[in-house]
């Protein structure tokens, strides 16, 4: 009875952890512990200015209430919105054209090494920067307007279209191609026919989801000069003119709201 208990103590089940010690995991966890509370620390925030802070805050939203603006700031809402969602199609387009052959070279199933490296180059360094950054990059290059915010929404969506539709791709069942390959088809055919059909369901949900995520990045770009309803906000705070500020926040956030439940459906249909 006793060798029974004993066997049964011994494979008795234990939840899997990656610390080979209990001492060395309170260790670890106490040093966590310790980076927050320095980090706290660090922030140097008094308890007064955090109540003057809360005060602030306060007194900002209730100068924004209710959203207001005047016929002329109508007609500046209503070009700054439609100049964000033209950018964010436009961009978005563009972005997918060119990410398409970068993920088929950052595929390492489907590409030679030297070509692998060249592709996962271009989507590290595509994902490496802010959209802001980029902006700014964009608004010294090409000047003040929407095409800078074109251009760095589409360098954006470089880096993570090509991404997960790399990743797709290396999960894909080479079958398909090797039967293509075996009747006589070319590298071309093999990719339109082995390789397309297997991610084009991929392609479209993520063709959505960036548009998505563009069209949010399109009314932020503009605060740098690149364009969209970003620059009119900021032109508004500038200003003081609160209550129109909350007026574009509101058209944003409800523009932003009807685009992820187009994007959510559309997701909804092709899966």
């Amino acid at each position: 009875m006793a060798a029974e208990s004993g066997s049964a103590v011994e494979g008795s089940w234990e939840r899997p952890t990656v610390f080979y010690n209990k001492k060395v995991k309170y260790l670890i966890y106490g040093l966590i512990l310790l980076f927050f509370a320095y980090s706290f620390w660090n922030l140097r925030i008094s308890p007064s200015r955090f109540l003057r802070g809360i005060g602030a805050g306060v007194e900002l939203v209730s100068s924004m209430l209710p959203p207001a603006y005047t016929p002329s700031q109508r007609e500046l809402l209503i070009q700054g919105i439609l100049e964000s969602i033209v950018m964010t199609i436009v961009a978005t387009t563009m972005g997918i054209i060119v990410s398409v052959p970068v993920a088929v070279m950052s595929s390492n199933n489907l590409s030679p090494k030297p070509v692998y490296y060249v592709g996962r180059s271009i989507v590290a360094v595509t994902r490496s920067l802010h959209e802001l950054i980029v902006a700014i990059i964009m608004v010294k290059a090409v000047g003040f307007g929407p095409l800078a915010g074109v251009l760095a929404l589409a360098f954006k969506t470089i880096g993570f279209f090509a991404k997960l539709l790399a990743e797709e791709i290396e999960d894909i069942d080479r079958g398909q191609m090797e039967a293509i390959t075996a009747v006589g088809g070319t590298p071309i055919q093999t990719y339109v026919y082995g390789v397309l059909p297997q991610v084009m369901p991929r392609i479209v949900g993520l063709s959505i989801y960036r548009l998505d995520i563009n069209l949010r990045h399109s009314t932020v770009v503009g605060i740098v000069g690149a364009g969209g309803i970003g620059i009119t906000l900021l032109n508004s705070f500038d200003k003081y003119d609160y209550q129109f500020s909350m007026a574009i926040i509101a058209v944003i956030v409800a523009i932003v709201m009807v685009g992820e439940g187009v994007s959510a459906l559309v997701r909804r249909r092709i899966q």
